[in-house]
C-alpha cells in the first residue's frame, strides 16, 4: 500500500475540496487532513505532473498511471480515518464512566457498519493505524482495540470542539501514549490506596460515631482525595508554588483533614457543637471553613494551600477563587500565572445550574480577570439534592459550559481511581502549558441522601437500591492490588487497623477540648492588619497629603502626552482638570482621582474594576484615554510612581466581577480594591455575595476586607430602575461594625475616605452610594487645602446657622442636601439647619451628641430624604434616634423606588423640600408623610 493509504474521506470531489482549502487555510483543517496534505505536497513536488501542479491528483501506484479512479483498498482507508475521527469526536458518549447504572443510547453507535466497513474487513491490515499512534499497519479489530482503550474505557474525553490545533495535537499525542491508561509504579499505587483508604475510613467513622449529624459526606466520589493530592504533587513539579481551592460542603471535611492536615479531633469537636473560643465571632457550621496551610509534597516541593471559605450559596465561591489568586499573581508573584493554581470543586447540579459559573467561566482569557487556567473538578453525584440529572439540565453534561472557553474535558469513572489520577495529571500539565481552564467530570455517587438525615429512597428508590450493594473505591483498589500482588491482605489490615487508631486516639483527645478554634484563612497574608476592636471607626485618621506634593501629581494626572493625538473632546477637558488646579477649584473627579495618585505615591496599589470604570459611566473619570489614530491606550495614573495601578472594564457581570474583585481585596490588604456598579441597581444581581461574605465573613471565619463599592445612588426623574443601589439593604446588614456605609456631598470627603481605608490597620468594607448628578453640580468642589489639610467628617454640621436661631434640626445624606440648601438659600430662612450625615454606618456618635446638644431651641428634629419612606435610610435613623422624637419627611411608601415620569419625580421630589421649609409653591401630585 503506497503512502497515501490513510486518505480521510471517501469522496474524490470531498478531497479536491478540502485540498484547496488546505492551500488557501492550512491551519482551519482538522490535523490529520492537514497532515496528510503536507505529505501529498511533499510527493507532488518529487514525483507529481506538472500539467497538474494546481488540483490534487493521486501519485503513481505499482507504476501503473493513476486513472482517476480511487482503488476500493484507499476507499477503506478513508472510511477507517472516518471511524477513528467519529472514536476522537463521539467516542466520550460510549464509556465505561457511569459507576452505579447504565449509560444513555446514543445513536449513531462506533459500529463499524455505520462507516461502510463490515465485520469481514475486521482482520484486514490498515496502513492509517499510524494515525492513532500505532507503530505501523494494524488490522481493523487491533485499531478499534485501540481506540477503545483510548476513548471508551475509563475515561470519555471531549476535546474536538475545541478551535486551537495546537491544543488538539497536544492532547492526542497524550491520550495516545500508553492508550491513555495510567501507568503507576508500585510504591505510586501504594500512595494512592494509602490516600483512598485515609477518604474512606475518615468518613466510616463519622458515620458511626455521629450517627445522623449533617457532615455532607463524600462517599461514593473518595478518589477526589488522591486526585487532589496528585494534582498538587504534579502542579508543584511544573513550577506552582502556591493553590487557592474552592469547594461547597459536599466532601469538604474529608479535604480539610486529609489533604490539609486539619487535625481529625478538630473536626470531632466540631461535631460536639462546642462555641468558639471568642464570643464576638458566631462562627460557622464545620464544612464551610476554610483553611490554609504549607506543605512538602513527596518529591520535596513546598507548595501554600488555601481552601476558601464557602457559604451554602451554590459556585459563589468560584469568583473568590479567582480573585484571590488574581491578587497573589499581580501582587506577590510578579505577574507570573504559572506561579499559582486555582482549583474549583463543582457540584453536577451546581455547575450546569447557576448563572455565575458561566460568568466566571468567561473570565479566563480577560485582561483584568484571567488565572492562568483553573482546574474544574465535578463531583458528579447524578442527583441534584433530589433532582435526578435529566431535570437537571438540557445539554448532555453537566460540564458543558467547558465548551464555551474551548476547553477539555475528561469525564472519569470515580470507582477507578488509576484512571482519575491519569485524568488529573493530565490537567495539571494541560493548564501549566496553555494556560487554560480544563474540566474533571469525577462520576460518581453520593452514599446517602443530600445530607445524612435525608431518605434519598423517597425519590430514587432504584438508584439507591444499585447504590446499597456497591463496593466503595477503596475495597475495589484494594481487590485490584492484590491480583497485581502489589498489596498483602498483611499489609492492608495494618494500613486500616493503624489509621483506626488514630481516629480513637483523636476522637478521645476531642472531648477534653472546651472551646472550639477558628483556623485563619491566609492567616499569613494578614499578620500585619490586626482585626479591629469595636469602637476604632469613631477614632481619627491622619488622611492629609503634602499640598505641593498633591499639586504635582494633580497635573502629572492632567497632562497628556505630546507626541500623541487625542480626540479634542479629551483635550479640552484634561485643559480644564489643569485649570482646575490654577483655580483651586477641585470636582469629584479629581478629587477621585488624587486619591488615588497619592496612594500610588505612598507606595500602595490601586485596582478598579466594573462596568465601564475606565471612561466612567457618566463620562467623569476618563482614567483610560485612547489616542484617535490608533486607539493606544494611555493611563496617567501609572505615570505617577512605580506602584500598580490597575483599571479594567468588566464584562457585563455583577455576581461575579464583585465576588471577584472582593477575593482579591481579601489577598491584598495593600491594595485599594474599588468595584463600581454601572448604576446602584445593579447590585442587585451580586446580593448573594454581599449577604454572604462581604457583612458576614469578620463573623463567620475572622475574615478581614477592604473592598470599596461605588454604587451611583440618587433621585434625579430617569425612572425607577436607575435611581437606588438600595441604601436601605447595606444599612439593614449593618452590625457590630462590619462594613461602612457612606453617602459623601464633597470631592474632598470622597478624597479621604478613599485614603482612610488603606490608613486604617485593619481593613473594612466600604460601601459609597456614589453620585450622578453631583459630579458636576457646581457647588461640589473642594480646594487643594481641603485635600491636603483635612480628614474625613463623618457629619458636616451647617455651618452658616446660628445655633439660636433654629428651630428645626434637619438630618439628611447625599444628594438631597444640595436642593434643600438652593431652597434654604432662596428663602433666606434661618429657622433652619441643615446637617449632612456623611457617613452612614457606623454613626460617628460623639459628634452627633454634640451637634443635637448644641441646637438648643430646636422644636424639631427632621430626618429628609428623597428615597420612599420604606426605602433610603428611615428605618435605620428611626432605630438609631428613637429616643429624640425625630420625624420623617419622604415620599409615601412604594413598591417602586421612583415613579417613571420626570414630571411626576419632579412633583413628588419639590413637595418634599416644600414641606421641609412649611411652604406651598408647587402642587403635590403624592402625599408626603411628616
Amino acid at each position: 500500500m503506497d503512502r497515501f493509504s490513510f486518505l480521510n474521506a471517501a469522496h474524490s470531489q470531498l478531497i479536491e475540496d478540502l485540498y484547496q482549502k488546505y492551500l488557501k487555510y492550512p491551519d482551519s483543517l482538522e490535523p490529520s487532513w492537514k497532515a496528510f496534505f503536507q505529505g501529498f505536497d511533499f510527493a507532488l513536488e518529487n514525483y507529481g505532473d506538472s500539467e497538474n501542479s494546481g488540483a490534487l491528483v493521486a501519485p503513481k501506484a505499482d507504476e501503473k498511471s493513476y486513472t482517476g479512479e480511487i482503488p476500493e483498498d484507499i476507499k477503506k482507508e478513508f472510511k477507517v480515518l472516518d471511524l477513528i475521527h467519529a472514536y476522537r469526536t463521539r467516542g466520550h458518549l460510549f464509556t465505561k464512566t457511569n459507576p452505579v447504572r447504565e449509560r444513555r443510547l446514543y445513536e449513531p453507535t462506533l459500529a463499524v457498519e455505520n462507516f461502510g466497513l463490515s465485520q469481514s474487513d475486521l482482520k484486514v491490515t490498515f496502513s492509517c493505524a499510524t494515525e492513532t499512534g500505532m507503530p505501523g499497519p494494524a488490522t481493523l479489530e487491533q485499531i478499534i482495540t485501540h481506540l477503545q482503550s483510548i476513548y471508551c474505557d475509563s475515561i470519555g474525553v471531549e476535546y474536538m470542539h475545541m478551535e486551537s490545533v495546537e491544543e488538539k495535537e497536544f492532547i492526542r499525542e497524550w491520550l495516545q501514549v500508553n492508550e491513555n491508561q495510567a501507568k503507576l509504579s508500585s510504591e505510586e499505587k501504594t500512595e494512592i490506596l494509602h490516600k483512598l483508604n485515609q477518604a474512606v475510613a475518615f468518613e466510616n467513622y463519622l458515620h458511626t460515631k455521629f450517627v445522623g449529624q449533617k457532615r455532607f459526606s463524600l462517599e461514593g466520589g473518595e478518589s477526589l482525595i488522591p486526585a487532589l493530592d496528585q494534582l498538587i504533587t504534579r502542579s508543584s513539579q511544573l513550577g506552582v508554588d502556591e493553590v487557592v481551592l474552592g469547594m461547597a460542603h459536599r466532601g469538604r471535611l474529608n479535604v480539610l483533614t486529609n489533604i490539609f492536615g486539619k487535625s481529625y479531633k478538630q473536626i470531632f469537636s466540631e461535631f460536639e457543637g462546642k462555641e468558639f473560643e471568642e464570643d464576638v465571632f458566631s462562627g460557622d457550621v464545620k464544612y464551610h471553613l476554610g483553611s490554609s496551610k504549607k506543605v512538602t509534597m513527596a518529591s520535596g516541593e513546598k507548595v501554600a494551600i488555601n481552601l476558601t471559605p464557602n457559604p451554602s450559596h451554590l459556585e459563589t465561591v468560584a469568583s473568590l477563587v479567582m480573585g484571590i489568586c488574581r491578587a497573589k499573581i499581580d501582587n506577590r508573584y510578579s505577574g507570573d500565572y504559572s506561579k499559582v493554581l486555582p482549583i474549583v470543586i463543582h457540584g453536577d447540579g451546581a455547575i450546569a445550574g447557576q448563572g455565575i459559573v458561566y460568568e466566571v467561566a468567561q473570565m479566563m482569557s480577560l485582561e483584568g480577570y484571567r488565572t492562568g487556567g483553573s482546574v474544574h473538578i465535578v463531583v458528579n453525584n447524578q442527583v441534584s439534592f433530589t433532582t435526578n440529572y435529566l431535570d437537571a439540565r438540557s445539554s448532555i453534561y453537566c460540564t458543558d459550559i467547558a465548551k464555551v472557553t474551548n476547553s477539555p474535558v475528561m469525564h472519569v469513572n470515580a470507582d477507578d481511581v488509576e484512571a482519575v489520577v491519569h485524568a488529573i495529571r493530565f490537567a495539571a500539565e494541560y493548564r501549566a502549558r496553555f494556560h487554560k481552564d480544563v474540566y474533571i467530570d469525577l462520576l460518581g455517587y453520593r452514599k446517602y441522601g443530600h445530607n445524612e438525615g435525608d431518605e434519598p429512597r423517597f425519590t430514587q428508590p432504584n438508584l439507591y437500591k444499585a447504590i446499597s450493594k456497591h463496593p466503595n473505591p477503596r475495597e475495589i483498589y484494594k481487590k485490584k492490588l492484590m491480583q497485581e500482588n502489589i498489596v498483602s491482605e498483611e499489609i492492608l489490615k495494618k494500613m486500616e487497623t493503624e489509621f483506626k487508631a488514630l481516629l480513637d486516639e483523636d476522637f478521645d483527645a476531642a472531648k477534653q477540648i472546651e472551646k472550639n478554634t477558628l483556623d485563619i484563612f491566609m492567616e499569613e497574608d494578614w499578620k500585619d492588619y490586626p482585626l479591629a476592636k469595636r469602637g476604632v471607626l469613631q477614632d481619627p485618621v491622619d488622611t492629609s497629603f503634602d499640598k505641593q506634593k498633591l499639586l504635582e501629581l494633580g497635573k502629572a494626572i492632567s497632562s497628556l502626552p505630546k507626541e500623541k493625538k487625542f480626540i479634542n473632546k479629551i483635550t479640552r477637558l484634561f485643559d480644564q482638570r489643569l485649570k482646575m488646579l490654577d483655580n483651586n477649584t477641585l470636582d469629584w473627579a479629581m478629587g477621585e482621582l488624587l486619591a488615588y495618585a497619592s496612594l500610588l505615591a505612598e507606595g500602595r496599589g490601586v485596582r478598579i474594576s466594573g462596568e465601564d470604570v475606565e471612561r466612567g459611566t457618566f463620562s467623569h473619570r476618563h482614567a483610560v484615554v485612547k489616542t484617535e489614530d490608533n486607539e493606544e491606550e494611555y493611563i496617567p495614573l501609572r505615570h505617577v510612581s512605580d506602584s500598580r495601578f490597575d483599571i479594567y472594564n468588566s464584562h457585563l457581570s455583577e455576581y461575579g466581577v464583585l465576588g471577584f474583585d472582593y477575593g482579591y481585596a481579601m489577598a491584598a490588604p495593600n491594595v485599594l480594591t474599588v468595584w463600581e456598579a454601572q448604576f446602584g441597581d445593579f447590585v442587585n444581581g451580586a446580593q448573594i455575595i454581599i449577604d454572604q461574605y462581604l457583612v458576614a465573613a469578620e463573623e463567620k471565619w475572622k475574615i478581614q476586607d477592604g473592598l470599596v463599592m461605588l454604587l451611583p445612588h440618587g433621585f434625579e426623574g430617569q425612572g425607577a430602575e436607575h435611581s437606588s443601589a438600595r441604601l436601605e439593604r447595606f444599612l439593614t446588614l449593618a452590625a457590630n461594625e462590619n462594613m461602612i456605609i457612606a453617602n459623601l456631598t464633597s470631592p474632598a470627603n470622597f478624597f479621604h475616605i478613599l485614603r482612610r481605608q488603606l490608613k486604617f490597620g485593619f481593613r473594612k468594607p466600604l460601601i459609597v452610594m456614589s453620585p450622578k448628578s453631583l459630579l458636576r453640580h457646581p457647588k461640589v468642589i473642594s480646594t487643594l487645602e481641603d485635600l491636603a489639610e483635612g480628614t474625613f467628617q463623618p457629619i458636616i454640621d451647617d455651618a452658616s446657622a446660628d445655633p439660636s436661631k433654629v428651630e428645626k434640626l434637619v438630618l439628611c445624606s447625599g444628594k438631597i442636601y444640595y436642593e434643600l440648601l438652593a431652597k434654604k438659600e432662596l428663602l433666606g430662612c434661618e429657622d433652619v439647619a441643615l446637617v449632612r450625615l456623611e457617613q452612614l454606618y457606623p454613626i460617628q456618635q460623639d459628634t452627633m451628641d454634640h451637634i443635637l446638644t448644641k441646637y438648643t431651641n430646636r422644636s424639631q428634629l427632621l430626618w429628609v430624604q428623597e428615597e420612599p419612606e420604606n426605602m433610603g435610610a428611615w428605618t435605620y435613623i428611626l432605630r438609631t434616634f428613637r429616643h429624640e422624637g425625630i420625624e420623617v419627611i419622604a415620599p409615601v411608601p412604594s413598591g417602586s423606588p421612583a415613579p417613571g415620569s420626570h414630571k411626576m419625580f419632579e412633583r413628588n421630589q419639590t413637595a418634599v423640600i416644600n414641606r421641609v421649609f412649611d411652604c406651598n409653591d408647587e402642587p403635590e401630585s403624592r402625599p408626603v408623610t411628616a
